[in-house]
């Protein structure tokens, strides 16, 4: 029976997930965080083969699987994804390997077909649609250059703005200041852009202010709540825009919402993206991803091998099993 490696890579760490053509999980494995934008193809796909010895054993040699379905942050663009593809395929992980964008995943996890929108708002922001003919709308998803503003990053930058404007008279007075002071334990605002120009803070300690920024907004701050009604308006237009490019506005369209930010729940970023599909898109269906991405990697990798429903349904109640979303093996893996 083939097999898929089922692959989705992430800021902050890598799943990995080996499936039988059935649809039966055979092994899991988590490991670091997949990041070629920084640290390179190679060490990127280093990642993967490491995680995937985690998943199946230190005496795992390659190939791993029939098929390798890499549904990857970092894939923004389709030279990256043949970049990305030809580094797994030269070190022999798979027969065959098919290399997308990690919102893909999202999209196949949430939707009860394949095909839809997908908006993921986690560490960053990005969109895709497929329509029932296939045609795909995307985003090149490469920050403010590519007309992206949001996600966790963006919105604890945000924080930290507002917050120095309030503290030096430039903005006005906010409850984010206070955050960012007691956040940090910082005296001042100022000490905290100090220390991230200057090294001595990591920029990704941003996304730890996005909680905050959160329950400031929805305990009334005026200025909190504008950086969420803006994130709220983003979450919109990105899944909008993708169904409008399909032409999809005017049938019923489901929209899976992905990604730390909006699997939260916060109750009020919740409502100002319902009130706004629901203006823009009246016929979208909201649906926050019930299975992680990593079960949307293999369902895209069983469709890749023509695996018909019952594989699928199998799949989905693995991963539906188990909160954390990575099944135990069925079965011990024939590496």
């Amino acid at each position: 029976m083939r097999t898929v490696l089922a692959v989705d890579g992430g800021n902050s760490k890598t799943d990995v997930a080996l499936v039988a053509e059935d649809g039966t999980v055979l092994a899991t494995g988590r490991g670091g965080a997949f990041v070629p934008q920084t640290a390179g193809v190679p060490a990127a796909i280093d990642v993967l083969g490491e995680t995937t010895r985690l998943a199946l054993g230190p005496d795992a040699e390659p190939p791993y699987a029939d098929l390798v379905a890499a549904y990857v942050a970092g894939a923004d663009l389709p030279v990256e994804e043949d970049l990305l593809r030809e580094e797994i395929m030269a070190r022999g992980y798979g027969r065959e390997a098919v290399v997308g964008n990690d919102t893909f995943a999202l999209l196949r996890a949430g939707t009860s077909r394949p095909w839809g929108v997908a908006v993921v708002c986690g560490a960053g922001i990005n969109a895709v649609g497929v329509s029932p003919a296939g045609q795909v709308a995307r985003y090149p998803a490469l920050g403010r250059i590519s007309g992206d503003w949001g996600g966790g990053l963006g919105l604890g930058e945000e924080v930290l703005w507002h917050a120095v404007r309030a503290e030096d008279g430039r903005g006005p007075a906010t409850v984010l200041l206070d955050v960012v002071r007691r956040f940090f334990g910082a005296r001042t605002a100022e000490e905290v852009t100090i220390a991230l120009h200057l090294g001595e803070l990591r920029a990704d300690r941003l996304l730890g202010l996005v909680p905050e920024l959160l329950a400031a907004a929805g305990g009334g701050d005026a200025v909190a709540r504008g950086v969420v009604e803006r994130q709220a308006d983003e979450v919109a237009v990105m899944g909008v825009a993708a169904m409008r490019r399909l032409g999809m506005l005017d049938d019923p369209c489901e929209v899976v919402l992905g990604g730390g930010v909006l699997t939260a729940r916060d109750p009020l970023l919740t409502s100002l993206v319902e009130e706004r599909y629901a203006a823009q898109a009246p016929r979208a269906v909201l649906v926050v991803a019930g299975l992680p991405p990593i079960a949307g990697a293999a369902l895209l990798g069983l469709d890749r091998l023509g695996a018909g429903p019952a594989a699928a349904d199998r799949l989905r109640e693995a991963f539906a099993a188990t909160p954390a979303g990575r099944p135990s093996p069925t079965t011990a893996p024939s590496a």
